[in-house]
């Protein structure tokens, strides 16, 4: 059994057991979250729209900093130059069930 969800403006496919890091989510370690079910598939039987029943339930395990992104602007022949870098944040949860 999976499900379409979307969490924090992205969709994703998840199963039950799941663990995988979003876009940052409000709350804190340990608080459960229910995100917006858009597809269910149970053995075959997909289930979309108004129609669905299921809830996903999810726990926020942890935060987590991305990869640092650096923006490099340059004009030639004019000494101009600036560096700046950011650090996106990203929150792992895992999916305990679809029920």
């Amino acid at each position: 059994m999976f499900a379409i969800v979307k969490i924090a403006g992205h969709q994703y496919k998840v199963e039950a057991g799941q663990e995988l890091y979003v876009p940052h989510i409000e709350g804190k370690t340990g608080d459960k979250i229910q995100p917006e079910v858009l597809l269910v598939d149970n053995a075959g039987n997909l289930t979309v729209g108004k129609d669905i029943k299921q809830k996903v339930n999810a726990e926020i395990l942890s935060e987590k900093q991305g990869d640092k992104v650096i923006a490099f602007k340059m004009k030639r022949r004019k000494g101009f130059r600036k560096k700046i870098g950011h650090r996106k944040l990203y929150t792992k949860i895992k999916i305990e069930s679809i029920a």
